[in-house]
């Protein structure tokens, strides 16, 4: 028996709330209405201190969207997709319908295959290197969204990001707003919570790389987290160092951003690549608009990427599809009123 269109929606939000999202905060809420799917970002779940533009809200919706997309076309259908801005009604993102039908493609369904599977990583990597031909296919792909990922491969610029992230990540350990948002969003092991940043998503203790990239400090040294898989204090790859950016720096940019982001991490995890993300100097307008400046035509610094191969043992959480799922109510009569 065919989906319904309440089916494919469904399904359609099933696989979107695995998209990755800032401290997996979730931001997003859907509306489903016929053959049409309606993406909202949730701003209760904004972060107010480390994000007050909602920038970081709508890339984590723009993953979301993508996810919702490749789902429809895992399903046979093809997707159309009306992107904000939406001026009666801000916090829309987009509108994804379906009507007419097409196989997927055999990359289509590989890429689907890995949206609950993949991980994002925190910590280093494996010294072996990446196939020229992944970051040629990563590069096209964020094309596609309108983005760019630029590959950082000079010495000196790397060690100036990786310096730009330790800088960042000290400046939110010592601002007493920042630091609280981000243990908000942090879960201690065991929780049940079905959102924020769980201790198996995490190593307990720091792992270094070469150059230096911390990860977040989201134990804040009460020894949550995955034990470490060696005894060893040794240094690993930082990996390959990728800044994924636009030309624009409007919502639609941020929307753009994340489908990119999402077309990149399931690209990379279809061939065995983890990838670990970095937005702590993108938090602070000063930091950000200096990575910008090292950009070669100006164009918006949205994340910091590292690409790599590493054996990975994180976890993850998600709230219920159910509970982020509604159904657009059809408008009352005047008699009903």
């Amino acid at each position: 028996m065919p989906l319904t269109a309440g089916d494919t929606a469904s399904a359609m939000v099933a696989a979107a709330v695995w998209a990755p999202s800032v401290h997996n905060t979730q931001p997003w809420w859907f509306v489903a209405e016929g053959s049409e799917l309606s993406l909202y970002a949730d701003c209760g779940r904004q972060l107010a201190v480390a994000d007050p533009a909602g920038r970081e809200m709508l890339i984590s919706c723009g993953a979301a969207l993508f996810t919702a997309r490749l789902a429809a076309r895992s399903l046979g259908w093809i997707p159309r997709t009306a992107l904000l801005p939406y001026r009666d009604d801000p916090l829309l993102v987009a509108r994804v319908s379906w009507e007419e039908r097409a196989a997927p493609a055999a990359f289509e369904t590989t890429l689907f295959g890995q949206v609950r599977q993949r991980r994002t990583h925190r910590g280093g990597f494996d010294p072996l290197p990446l196939a020229p031909q992944l970051l040629t296919v990563l590069q096209a792909g964020a094309a596609r969204d309108h983005a760019q990922l630029r590959v950082v491969t000079d010495e000196s610029g790397r060690a100036w990001l990786a310096s730009s992230v330790r800088a960042a990540d000290e400046a939110i350990r010592l601002d007493s707003r920042r630091a609280r948002e981000q243990a908000m969003w942090t879960s201690p092991p065991g929780s049940p919570r079905p959102d924020g940043v769980p201790a198996c998503s995490y190593p307990a203790r720091s792992v270094h790389t070469v150059p230096d990239f911390p990860s977040r400090d989201f134990a804040r040294g009460r020894g949550w987290g995955l034990a470490p898989a060696s005894t060893d204090a040794m240094a690993y790859s930082a990996g390959v160092v990728c800044l994924l950016t636009t030309v624009g720096d409007e919502p639609i940019d941020w929307v753009n951003a994340g489908q990119a982001l999402q077309r990149i991490l399931l690209t990379s995890a279809a061939v065995g690549v983890a990838a670990a993300l970095h937005s702590q100097p993108l938090e602070f307008s000063r930091t950000r608009e200096l990575i910008r400046g090292h950009t070669a035509d100006g164009s918006y610094p949205q994340l910091i990427i590292r690409l790599g191969t590493v054996i990975q043992s994180a976890g993850s959480v998600r709230r219920s599809p159910g509970s982020m799922l509604a159904a657009r109510l059809a408008p009352r009569s005047p008699s009903q009123v």
